[in-house]
C-alpha cells in the first residue's frame, strides 16, 4: 500500500484528543511544518547501527527518562540531574557488560500520555482526561482540560531547548569520564551506593591512567571526553509527528525529526491502525511495546509491517508484562520471532506492568517487582538462547518518592513526601542507580559462566 506522511489519517485511530477547533489545529500544524527539525536523519541512521550492534550482543541499550515531561518543571537543573543519572548508570553497565551502552532518553519530546479512559469524573463533574502537557492541562477545570493545539508549539520549543542543553552536556566536556565523580548526586542517593559507585570510578580511572602511560592519551581522550546521546518518545500525537516529518535530502527517505527513535504503545499497536500506519513509512528506529495481550500472530504481523526489509536495528521490541506474567507469556513471543528469522532487539520495560495503588491511594511501583521482572526477562532469554539487549525505564534525577522499596526503603507512608509525577511513578535517582548495579551484577555473573552478554544478556 502507498504510504505518505498523511496516510495515517485514513486509518482508525485511538488515544486521539478531541480538538474543539479544527481550523486552529490546522494552523498550528502548518506552523510546525516550517520549523527546523529537532534531530537529523544522519543521527537516526547512526542510532539504527548502534541498535543493530545491541541486537548482536555488541552493545547494550539504556533507554529511560520522564514518564511525561512537564511545562511547569522545565529547568536546566532538572535536565542536568537526569543526564547525570544516565551517565552514572551507563558507566556501571559499561564496566559490567564490557560493551558500549547506547543511551536514549525519554526526553525532549515525551509530552503525550495514553489514558485508560477518555473522560475523568470528580464530585459529579466530568471532564476530558489529562493527556500530557502537549495536549491539555492537569488542573481539573474546563479551561485546562480543553485540548489546545497551541500547546504543540510550546512543546516544540521546550524540546528544542532541552535537546540543545543535553547536546552541550554530551559534547562540551561535562560528560568526560574524568568527571564521573561529579555525576553522582550526593544528596539524592543512599550512602552505600556512594561508596560502591566511587570504588567503580576509581577502578576505571586506574585503567585509563594505565593506558595513558603508553602514550595513548589522545586515543583515550577521544573515546572518553564525550558521549552519544539520543532522544525518543512515544509517537502518540500524530498531528505533531506528521508536521515534523521531513524528506531526507541525501537518501530521499522520510524521517520523523521530532526524535531519533519513536515507539508505539501497547494501546495503539493495532496493525490496521493509524499509529502503525505512520510508523511503518518513516525510517527512524521504531520501538514496539509488547504486553500480556499480545499474540504471536499479531506480533509477527506487526514486525512484518514495521520492518518489511528486515533491517537490523530498525525494530526494538519492548516487553512490558509485569513480574508475574513475563515468565509465562514472553517465551512464546520470543520463539515466534526467532522462528521467523526477524531481526529485532529485545528490551525490557519493567515499569508499566507493575503499577498498583498504595494503601493511601497513590499510584506506585514496588522496586522489588521491577527487579523481579527484569531478572525474569533476562533468565527467559538465557533459557531460549536469545539476547536480551536493553532496558527501558521511567526515572528521574530528582529525589522523588513515587516507587516504594529500594535501599532507601521508601514505604507507602513516604509516598506523600515528594510525589511529583504528572502521570506514572518514576524511579528516583538512587533507585535508578541501584537498579543499574543489580543489573550489572547479573550480567557479570552470566559473563563469569562463560555465556557472555552476546549469548545470555
Amino acid at each position: 500500500m502507498a504510504w505518505s506522511p498523511q496516510s495515517w489519517r485514513a486509518k482508525p485511530i485511538r488515544q486521539v484528543p478531541d480538538y474543539p477547533d479544527p481550523a486552529a489545529l490546522g494552523a498550528v500544524e502548518s506552523q510546525l511544518r516550517t520549523h527546523p527539525p529537532l534531530v537529523f536523519a544522519g543521527e537516526a541512521r547512526t542510532l539504527t547501527q548502534s541498535l543493530a550492534a545491541a541486537a548482536e550482543g555488541k552493545a547494550f541499550l539504556l533507554q529511560g527518562g520522564d514518564c511525561a515531561e512537564s511545562f511547569a518543571e522545565f529547568s536546566a537543573n532538572n535536565i542536568r540531574d537526569t543526564f547525570c543519572v544516565f551517565l552514572s548508570m551507563a558507566t556501571v553497565l559499561t564496566f559490567a557488560a564490557d560493551v558500549p551502552v547506547v543511551k536514549i532518553g525519554r526526553i525532549a519530546g515525551q509530552f503525550a500520555k495514553p489514558r485508560s479512559d477518555d473522560m475523568e469524573s470528580r464530585d459529579g463533574k466530568t471532564l476530558p482526561s489529562y493527556r500530557g502537557d502537549i495536549i491539555n492541562g492537569e488542573a481539573f477545570t474546563e479551561e485546562d482540560r480543553r485540548p489546545d493545539p497551541q500547546r504543540m508549539l510550546r512543546a516544540y520549543f521546550q524540546a528544542a531547548a532541552t535537546a540543545n542543553l543535553v547536546r552541550a552536556f554530551a559534547g562540551g566536556g561535562y560528560a568526560d569520564l574524568s568527571r564521573a565523580r561529579h555525576w553522582y548526586l550526593d544528596d539524592h542517593h543512599h550512602p552505600d551506593l556512594l561508596q560502591r559507585y566511587l570504588a567503580l570510578v576509581d577502578r576505571i580511572a586506574e585503567g585509563v591512567g594505565f593506558l595513558r602511560t603508553f602514550s595513548l592519551a589522545d586515543a583515550v581522550s577521544a573515546r572518553t571526553s564525550k558521549v552519544d546521546f539520543y532522544f525518543s518518545h512515544e509517537a502518540l500525537l500524530l498531528p505533531y509527528e506528521e508536521a515534523l516529518t521531513r524528506q531526507d535530502s541525501i537518501t530521499g527517505d522520510w524521517y520523523d525529526t521530532s526524535a531519533h527513535m519513536i515507539w508505539i504503545g501497547d494501546r495503539t499497536r493495532q496493525p490496521d491502525g493509524a499509529h502503525v500506519e505512520f510508523c511503518r513509512g518513516i525510517k527512524n528506529p521504531i520501538g514496539l511495546k509488547c504486553g500480556p495481550s499480545m499474540g504471536e500472530d499479531e506480533l509477527l504481523k506487526l514486525v512484518a509491517l514495521l520492518n518489511p526489509d528486515n533491517r537490523p536495528g530498525r525494530l526494538t521490541l519492548i516487553a512490558r508484562f509485569g513480574a508475574d506474567q513475563v515468565g509465562e507469556k514472553l517465551p512464546r513471543l520470543i520463539r515466534a520471532v526467532k522462528k521467523s528469522g526477524a531481526n529485532v532487539l529485545w528490551s525490557c520495560d519493567p515499569m508499566h506492568g507493575n503499577t498498583m495503588k498504595s494503601a493511601g491511594g497513590f499510584k506506585t511501583r514496588p522496586f522489588e517487582r521491577i527487579v523481579k521482572e527484569l531478572r525474569s526477562f533476562f533468565e527467559v532469554h538465557r533459557a531460549e538462547g536469545t539476547r536480551a539487549g536493553g532496558v527501558h525505564l521511567e526515572m528521574t534525577g530528582q529525589n522523588v518518592t513515587e516507587c516504594t522499596g529500594g535501599a532507601q526503603e521508601i514505604s507507602d507512608l513516604n509516598l506523600r513526601d515528594r510525589y511529583e509525577t504528572r502521570c506514572d511513578p518514576r524511579l528516583n535517582a538512587s533507585q535508578a542507580l541501584e537498579l543499574a548495579f543489580l543489573l550489572a551484577d547479573s550480567i557479570s555473573q552470566w559473563r563469569s559462566r562463560g555465556a557472555g552478554l552476546a549469548a545470555s544478556a
